[in-house]
């Protein structure tokens, strides 16, 4: 049976959608192709219809979520801070299934396909200027020192609070990296 174009449209975002959720919280060799199409609701047979290879998926898993939707990062709508404050929260390090890629799968994704490490640097290299355009300094050598600063130190610590089985810690360290990056 024959599906219009749409619905191969919209089944392809449903399953790239479910697969981004569930590499972000199983890692991307905890989840099989099987588990990714049974998420999305459909047999394991599609899956060659959408994409070439697990490899391909987990490219345009990462794809899909590190490309802003409307062409507008959330440091662009809300400034460095602000951003920093959602990301530093406990909200996002709990919740693996909807969080940055980055803190999620960044250690993994060393070892990735090119296209996969590519749509991530695209995805750095943007970040990197979004967050230059509200990063503390007087000329752009020095905002843009203190946007990599910044969001390498936040990567690092919702990474480190994941780690840490002491609560406390976990929490402290979120605090004192958004304190440490609003100094």
């Amino acid at each position: 049976m024959k599906i219009s174009r749409e619905q191969v449209a919209k089944n392809r975002e449903t399953i790239l959608k479910e697969a981004s959720r569930l590499f972000r919280e199983r890692g991307f060799d905890g989840v099989t192709v099987a588990e990714v199409m049974t998420a999305a609701g459909l047999t394991h047979g599609a899956f060659y219809g959408y994409f070439d290879s697990k490899e391909d998926l987990i490219a345009q898993a990462a794809n899909h979520v590190l490309t802003p939707k409307d062409g507008v990062r959330g440091a662009d709508r809300v400034g460095m801070a602000i951003y920093a404050d959602n990301y530093l929260s406990a909200a996002h390090r709990d919740e693996l299934g909807d969080a940055c890629l980055f803190s999620s799968l960044g250690t993994e994704a060393v070892r990735g396909s090119g296209d996969l490490r590519h749509a991530l640097t695209e995805s750095l290299r943007g970040q990197i200027d979004s967050f230059s355009s509200s990063a503390p300094g007087k000329t752009a050598e020095e905002k843009r020192r203190a946007a990599i600063g910044s969001w390498s130190a936040m990567i690092g610590a919702v990474i480190l609070a994941r780690i840490a089985d002491d609560p406390a810690l976990s929490d402290e360290v979120l605090r004192e990296t958004r304190a440490w990056i609003g100094a």
